[in-house]
């Protein structure tokens, strides 16, 4: 769409020297780009966090040891540079820690373009257990140990 727009006169100066003289609008494109570049990260939060609200229904789930009892929580990374595996498990509103997780890196050699959980067999009468967890989009998820 910019190149319609765009006019550019190339020209060779008195030194031999390659001159191209753009138009206002090659300026206010530039002044565009980099002000979008700019506000590409803070677009993509969810990402760094990996945030995903999950709903339990039918009866509860296992994640590394703490039961989930129906209803929605929120998981997320931590906010940590240094450690990607550490995982925190809120209520739904956020107002309540239910666990933090230090987990397993866990890889898919295909990512999806969606959440995926997988569920470790478990012994009779036990809740069904998350194993890993992969952000839409990831090859690299978590694994959870099962008790």
């Amino acid at each position: 769409m910019l190149a319609r727009h765009f006019s550019a006169v190339p020209s060779v100066d008195r030194d031999g020297e390659l001159q191209v003289r753009g138009s206002f609008l090659t300026t206010s494109a530039l002044a565009f780009a980099l002000l979008s570049t700019a506000l590409v990260p803070s677009a993509k939060a969810d990402e760094w966090d990996k945030e995903t609200v999950i709903t339990v229904k039918g009866g509860a789930v296992q994640i590394q040891g703490a039961i989930l009892e129906p209803g929605e929580y929120v998981m997320k990374l931590a906010d940590s540079d240094a450690d990607r595996r550490i995982l925190q498990l809120f209520n739904a509103d956020e107002s309540q820690l239910v666990t933090t997780i230090l987990a397993t890196a866990a890889y898919r050699p295909e990512p999806t373009g969606d959440t995926r959980f997988t569920f470790a067999e478990v012994p009779a009468g036990q809740p069904p257990a998350i194993s890993t967890w992969f952000y839409l989009g990831d090859n690299y998820g978590l694994q959870f140990s099962v008790r």
